[in-house]
């Protein structure tokens, strides 16, 4: 470390300051030399020249002490003398206010910093963070950040949360993508402008939220997670900066319209997401909860349940040193858990995610309108899974008995042979007319349901007075196509009395049309 030097003949002690600064170049830590020798007189300081004001000493400066001499006066300097007391003063001060802007450099720096709170924020996300990256090997997306831009030009903005905002863009390529980003206006950040006053380290805090996210999408494939395409990142490549996810696009999850809609298709729902829960509690990472389970967390894709919002995921099961540590804690429920020999709550992330998709999914979806023989199943589920009395393995078993009995028709009851009592017509065209509806109907347009077989269709027809003929279609619903060599479910379209001459009216592929001539070969008219 050099110090300032300065020459003390000729120049009043007030006008120096000498700090150990931080080294300087060769010419400039060089002492000033004059040929004269003199010394002012004590207490008073010589004028400056004109047009050179001195700097006053900073606070905290130390005065250097002027040489002793001898106390002979300074004989009057002549111009040559004169010329050169001037050129040594202004370059003094020259020296002194570049040394006084070098010192001053750390304090600007300083008071520029984020606050301390913020920076271990900052240090503990960023911790999260390489913790997740060491867990596993991450996928590349396929998408480039030529194609993010491309596609932004055409974004429109589907939802913002607490921290990031979703668009909708269109790919050159045709196709839909969500882009998901740091929400500027969003609380998380407003919050933490309140909180800490530092714009760009909020959005910074912010970032490392979606930047763990893209994070776990990467390192975790499963049909129940919504799937990421690419991600591009702000300024040059800089994580922290900034960062949008592209994700695969679904709709947001409605829950009174899957009230709506057939059991088989509610039991889907759940059945998908049994088996998220199931990866999610043996995943690569370990056991991770989703600690912000609500239904707006997930969204529907062709027909699937997926998670897309995975930023508040935790792969950390909760530390304890007795059993009391490990309590469950729910609106109205609390559970007591057991704290194991490596002092952590053993199963407490995946009972978490178990007891918030019986209270948010699993009340709503499963018994409603269920087929009568597997309301002892579902209602085992629904307790078994409310008492958390299952863990999740046991809760797919469960499930996947509950499918096997629905697919293979075991779950059908003894009941008369009606199909006796039907006609069979084939070949028949149809014209548009109305029909009756029916709850639930995968149509809104009228009563349009599945079966196992024709002689449940017939059952089901039977018992409703205003079907007087029904339709078995080539369709086939989601359970048909799991599995090989079972009979697949069909669908029956009851038809609505009156209406169409000379018996019935039927539905074919959702359009309803009167039965008059012929139909398409792949339908089968069966009336009574």
């Amino acid at each position: 470390m050099a110090s300032l030097l300065i020459p003390s003949h000729c120049i009043t002690p007030h006008s120096v300051v000498s700090r150990t600064i931080s080294p300087l170049p060769f010419w400039e830590a060089t002492p000033l030399r004059d040929t004269r020798r003199c010394r002012s007189r004590p207490g008073r300081r010589p004028p400056a020249p004109p047009g050179l004001s001195l700097p006053a000493p900073p606070l905290g400066s130390v005065h250097l002490p002027a040489r002793r001499s001898s106390a002979r006066r300074c004989p009057a300097p002549t111009m040559q003398a004169a010329g050169r007391l001037r050129a040594a003063v202004l370059s003094a001060a020259l020296l002194a206010l570049s040394a006084l802007a070098l010192l001053l450099l750390p304090a600007l720096r300083a008071g520029s910093a984020l606050p301390p709170g913020l920076l271990e924020e900052l240090r503990q996300r960023r911790r999260d963070l390489r913790r997740l990256e060491a867990g596993g090997k991450a996928e590349e997306g396929g998408l480039s950040c030529g194609d993010v831009r491309r596609a932004a030009g055409t974004a429109t903005v589907l939802g913002s949360g607490f921290t990031k905002v979703v668009v909708r863009a269109a790919l050159e390529g045709g196709g839909a993508v969500a882009l998901k980003s740091v929400h500027g206006a969003g609380r998380e950040v407003r919050q933490c402008e309140q909180r800490y006053g530092a714009p760009d380290g909020c959005r910074r805090l912010a970032a490392y939220k979606l930047l763990k996210e893209v994070t776990l999408l990467r390192l975790l494939r499963h049909p129940g997670i919504v799937q990421l395409h690419g991600q591009c990142y702000d300024s040059g490549g800089e994580p922290e900066a900034g960062v949008t996810a592209v994700l695969e696009l679904g709709a947001p999850l409605e829950m009174i319209q899957l009230l709506q809609t057939p059991w088989e298709e509610r039991f889907k729902i759940c059945l998908g997401l049994v088996e998220l829960l199931f990866y999610l509690a043996h995943s690569p990472l370990g056991s991770i909860v989703l600690l912000d389970f609500q239904p707006r967390q997930f969204v529907m894709v062709d027909g699937n349940l997926k998670v897309t919002d995975m930023d508040d995921a935790s792969t950390e099961e909760l530390s304890c040193e007795e059993d009391n540590d490990c309590t469950l804690d729910f609106p109205t429920k609390s559970f007591p858990l057991q704290c194991s020999s490596a002092g952590k709550c053993e199963g407490i992330n995946e009972k978490r995610n178990l007891f918030n998709a019986y209270r948010y999914f699993f009340t709503y979806l499963l018994p409603h309108s269920a087929p009568p023989a597997l309301q002892p199943f579902l209602s085992d589920i629904l307790n078994a899974t409310g008492n958390l009395r299952y863990g999740i393995n046991e809760t797919l078993r469960a499930f996947e008995k509950v499918l096997h009995l629905y697919k293979s028709g075991l779950y059908l009851q003894k009941r008369p042979i009606l199909l006796k009592d039907y006609i069979f017509l084939r070949g028949f065209r149809t014209e548009e007319a109305e029909a009756y509806k029916c709850w639930p109907s995968y149509s809104h347009l009228g009563c349009l349901l599945s079966v196992h077989s024709p002689e449940e269709a017939a059952a089901i027809c039977s018992s409703q007075p205003q079907c007087q003929s029904f339709i078995i279609t080539q369709q086939r619903t989601w359970t048909g196509e799991l599995g090989m060599g079972l009979l697949s479910s069909c669908h029956v379209v009851p038809c609505c009395l009156g209406l169409c001459p000379p018996l019935w009216c039927c539905v074919t592929l959702g359009v309803y049309k009167c039965c008059l001539s012929y139909l398409d070969q792949k339908s089968s008219v069966m009336g009574k």
